[in-house]
């Protein structure tokens, strides 16, 4: 499933899936150059039913990657660290203020990220011949489990019933369909 998706994405370089031991539902990507792999808890494995699910989760993931999310990332985390170094490193009060509304900034891109990656997830499942509402099924079957995020402007994911809904619009653009999981 992870190697039909990176050739349906059109994914250079080495590609791994990597299984982690944790407990916790939990997906996520790291680089090395070219080369990227796709970290999968044991936990998020034993709460998926469906492989429509996993392939919409390894979409998402793929999305972050084709979207370039880690790059956005790390130029974003460099500009924060000179506007800190320029303005905040003298003086405890601005300091305290500036790591506060970086916080918040940083959260709200990471939050939009997320929103891109699931809508690149659901089309890129779609495209593969995946059932394009595994994303959505995984993470109301994450909700139910009791994993899910709520309201909270520092959270680095939108709250699961907004990620759920648009998902759900997504979804119906893309295919007219309703939910055939």
């Amino acid at each position: 499933m992870w190697n039909q998706l990176s050739k349906t994405a059109g994914l250079k370089g080495n590609k791994t899936l990597i299984l982690e031991k944790a407990k916790e539902p939990n997906a996520w990507v790291s680089f090395e150059g070219s080369n990227y792999s796709i970290h999968v808890t044991k936990g998020l494995l034993k709460l998926m039913v469906q492989k429509n699910e996993i392939a919409g989760i390894f979409g998402h993931e793929i999305g972050h990657i084709k979207l370039g999310h880690y790059q956005k990332t790390v130029s974003r985390n460099l500009i924060w660290y000179l506007l800190y170094r320029a303005f905040g490193k003298d003086n405890k009060t601005t300091s305290t203020i500036l790591s506060l509304g970086l916080a918040l900034a940083e959260s709200g891109f990471s939050r939009e990220m997320e929103v891109e990656a699931d809508d690149f997830g659901v089309q890129l499942a779609y495209k593969a011949g995946y059932n394009p509402w595994g994303l959505y099924n995984a993470l109301l079957r994450m909700k139910k489990a009791g994993f899910s995020t709520s309201p909270n402007g520092f959270n680095s994911h939108p709250p699961t019933n907004r990620r759920l809904e648009h998902i759900k619009k997504t979804i119906k653009s893309l295919t007219g369909a309703k939910n055939t999981s």
